[in-house]
């Protein structure tokens, strides 16, 4: 089987841990040391059950504990060269695997496939988890969904999707007119409807997991990202889960029904 769960989810910080067997990713660390230890505890994790670290790209909520956790408990750290090169870490002391951002790798049961983003950052990506017969695919810190995107997320049995704003909360929030705008575009975040879209998109027949991540806490709701996905889906709002900030989700299984 795959689990997974989230550390937290949103702008102040963002960390997922994938689980197959014997081995544990995770994907991102953006939040300090010992928050970090304490938020694996709360999952019953430790960083020595870790078998590495996926980064997804640059952005501090994505990559702030990312290489301190590493050096510390000595973590292998797989990431393009771009998101590598934009980061401008000392890599004494770093077990470094610079990644193509189309081609699959396995770490341990876990075959790991990367794919490219569009989002403002030098060389973003995304992944799709494959283990014991299942799929779990991860989409945070996207602007637009393309073609390519949606052929690696059909037919996932599990699915990461980042709701991060409700248009009509962006738009009418206290932020600059250039921040609206970033946000908002190509190389921003997705919006709750572009979410929805998605799904609308691909193959969502053997999905037994949904999960809204990265919301904003000041231009999205919960109640606004899973009414917009359970409308396409034609599924009960309270099926969705929601990724939080403080407390992320507890360990969701994907398994045979």
């Amino acid at each position: 089987m795959i689990r997974f769960a989230s550390l937290g989810s949103g702008s102040a910080g963002n960390a997922l841990l994938v689980e197959s067997g014997a081995s544990c990713l995770m994907l991102d660390c953006g939040f300090g040391l010992r928050d970090t230890v304490a938020r694996l505890q709360s999952l019953g994790r430790t960083p020595a059950d870790l078998s590495g670290i996926l980064v997804t790209h640059e952005h501090g909520d994505h990559v702030a504990g990312v290489f301190r956790l590493a050096r510390r408990h000595g973590l292998p750290v797989w990431l393009t060269h771009g998101t590598w090169a934009a980061c401008r870490e000392n890599d004494a002391g770093l077990d470094l695997r610079i990644i193509d951002s189309h081609a699959s790798f396995s770490v341990g049961e876990v075959e790991v496939q990367p794919f490219p983003v569009p989002h403002d950052a030098r060389e973003p990506v995304q992944y799709v988890f494959a283990g014991a017969g299942f799929r779990l695919g991860v989409l945070t810190d996207i602007g637009e969904i393309t073609p390519h995107v949606c052929e690696l997320l059909s037919g996932c049995d599990g699915l990461v999707l980042e709701c991060n704003h409700d248009a009509g909360l962006l738009a009418n929030s206290s932020y600059p007119a250039s921040l609206k705008r970033r946000i908002a575009g190509r190389l921003g975040h997705l919006e709750n409807s572009m979410a929805a879209g998605l799904l609308a998109q691909i193959d969502c027949s053997r999905l037994q997991c949904l999960v809204a991540a990265h919301l904003s806490e000041r231009n999205n709701l919960p109640e606004l990202a899973t009414r917009a996905l359970a409308e396409v889906l034609g599924c009960a709002q309270e099926w969705i889960g929601v990724a939080m900030q403080d407390a992320g989700f507890a360990w969701r299984e994907l398994s045979r029904q």
